[in-house]
């Protein structure tokens, strides 16, 4: 009897401990499914807030740019509004942002990729990702691991077994001495083997000085429109151009008298291209056709002035423009003008700052031109193209005196404008820059 009680009480203990330990391993399973659950729903969760963004408008006229660059990378943690990339349109460079703080995790596109309004371009995990970058410096020491050793090793190998091999060598040598002289009795079989290598030796004369290498690029988009427009303008316009000179010594004196001034008090450069943009805004008004244009089988005169003013950049010529001139005064224009040139310079000019436009000016006096026919930027009726100044001697009261001299240049349609228009247009310009105060009297 106490010996079965005995036998009853430990198997009730194990029956309570195997009880014990199948509830640890359903609890372990049980825990486990959850982890396990945890993490793929996690896991889920981050794919469902990653966005996809896609690539921007650009412009009614813009349906797709090329990638230029990818400013960030998988990984990298961007802020809201931040750049990441640029497209390259044939226009302007579009900057696409990041639309809210998180970390970049797939880019759908390769730059130079043609890349179309709506297209997915990469994915954006929302949130803080700043930890993401500390694992590139750990990653980083264990690539400086030295490998120098192994190879100066494998030199020192192959240096150890290069002594082994001169003696065979040096046996050779002693042999060729014997048969040098006896080339030496026979003269004309020595002459044949030269003759062998005289007639091998026709890549010598390719060794000319200086290099002739070619380099072939790729037109980015800005330079193939560029270079459509302006042979468009030439085959679509009948373009004429008429030159006169025009006397800087007036409006040199009245921007020396006040340059100083004017940057004091509005913080502008005081130059000559507000001088010529007034003058041509007055000429305009005068011959409203050269500020028209050909729509179909009608003329669309304008009573507003917007000049497009050229400006050179890196990737090529833009003209951005200065909308309703016809209201400025000097500072205005040279103010106006100067922020577009900075931001044509920036690359930060946007459809809006060169659409439209109703005459153009081109100053390729800043790079020392003398002499030039611009070509007319079209729809337009014509573009004034101004040159440098130098000093020639010219006729003046019957005397003959040094002036400073500017060469100006009118490419019209003359579709539109016929000679007596255009020279007079031309005409007006050089009376106002010749005698600036008359532009008060306009």
């Amino acid at each position: 009897m106490l010996a079965s009680k005995r036998g009853l009480i430990a198997f009730s203990s194990i029956h309570s401990s195997a009880g014990k330990v199948c509830a640890r391993a359903l609890v372990t399973r049980c825990n486990g499914f959850d982890v396990r659950t945890l993490r793929s729903n996690l896991h889920t969760s981050r794919r469902l807030l990653a966005e996809t963004v896609k690539v921007p408008q650009m412009a009614e006229s813009i349906t797709e740019g090329t990638l230029k660059q990818w400013l960030k990378q998988v990984g990298d943690h961007v802020e809201q509004d931040e750049e990441v990339a640029t497209i390259e349109t044939d226009k302007v460079d579009v900057s696409v942002n990041a639309p809210s703080a998180g970390t970049i995790t797939e880019l759908l596109a390769k730059e130079d990729d043609t890349v179309a309004v709506g297209q997915d371009l990469f994915k954006l995990e929302a949130g803080e990702g700043g930890a993401a970058p500390k694992p590139k410096s750990d990653a980083a020491p264990p690539k400086k691991e030295e490998k120098a050793p192994p190879p100066s090793d494998k030199k020192a190998d192959a240096e150890a077994a290069e002594p082994t091999t001169p003696p065979p060598p040096k046996k050779e040598a002693k042999e060729d001495p014997k048969p040098a002289p006896k080339p030496k009795d026979g003269e004309p079989s020595a002459s044949k083997p030269k003759a062998k290598e005289s007639s091998t030796s026709p890549p010598a004369p390719a060794a000319a000085p200086g290099s002739r290498n070619e380099t072939r690029v790729k037109m980015n988009r800005m330079r193939l429109r560029i270079s459509e427009r302006l042979k468009e303008a030439q085959n679509t316009a009948a373009s004429l151009t008429t030159f006169n000179e025009i006397d800087m010594s007036s409006l040199m004196e009245m921007r020396k008298l006040y340059k100083d001034e004017v940057l004091k008090n509005h913080d502008v450069k005081l130059g000559f291209m507000s001088a010529f943009a007034k003058a041509a805004v007055l000429a305009l008004k005068e011959i409203p056709v050269a500020n028209a244009s050909i729509d179909g089988d009608s003329i669309v005169y304008r009573d507003y002035v917007d000049l497009s003013v050229a400006v050179a950049t890196p990737k090529g010529l833009v003209t951005p423009v200065v909308r309703n001139a016809e209201a400025m005064n000097f500072v205005d224009i040279e103010r106006e003008i100067a922020a577009l040139g900075k931001k044509a310079r920036d690359g930060k000019l946007t459809i809006e700052d060169m659409a439209g436009g109703t005459f153009t000016i081109s100053n390729g006096g800043v790079f020392g031109s003398l002499f030039g026919t611009p070509i007319i930027n079209i729809p337009q009726a014509a573009v004034l193209g101004m040159h440098a100044i130098k000093e020639r001697p010219v006729v003046v009261n019957g005397q003959i005196v040094i002036r400073p001299i500017m060469v100006v240049a009118l490419t019209y349609d003359h579709r539109l404008l016929d000679g007596r228009e255009a020279v007079t247009f031309l005409v007006r310009i050089k009376e106002y820059i010749e005698d600036p105060r008359k532009m008060l009297l306009a």
